[in-house]
């Protein structure tokens, strides 16, 4: 079965960041700047020095089929809910869109 790649980013909101956990992210924040986020493998987290909103980037490959971008979504939250919680990060409010790279047409001049 073919594989296609989706790339997922997931958006929420950080919650019940004690202070430590907001130091410690805020001295990272440039690490984690949105303007040199990228997509990979095990994802991105991305947010601001307002420690409030965040997005996570991530590239899954799912099989090609009815459904198939339904799976990339939930695969991508579980990879961003995997991260942040690895990370010792409290959320809430996740949503998610996919962009499949093969249906991404490329206008060449």
């Amino acid at each position: 079965m073919t594989q296609r790649t989706h790339r997922v980013i997931v958006r929420g909101r950080f919650d019940g960041l004690d202070e430590p956990t907001r130091a410690r992210l805020l001295s990272e924040a440039a690490q984690h700047d949105l303007l040199t986020a990228t997509f990979t493998d095990a994802g991105t987290l991305t947010y601001d020095g307002r420690i409030d909103a965040f997005q996570h980037r991530v590239v899954v490959r799912v099989d090609e089929g009815p459904g198939e971008e339904d799976v990339a979504l939930v695969a991508g939250e579980l990879a961003a809910v995997e991260h942040l919680e690895s990370a010792g990060l409290g959320y809430r409010d996740l949503r998610a869109t996919a962009t499949c790279m093969e249906d991404v047409k490329i206008r060449r001049r």
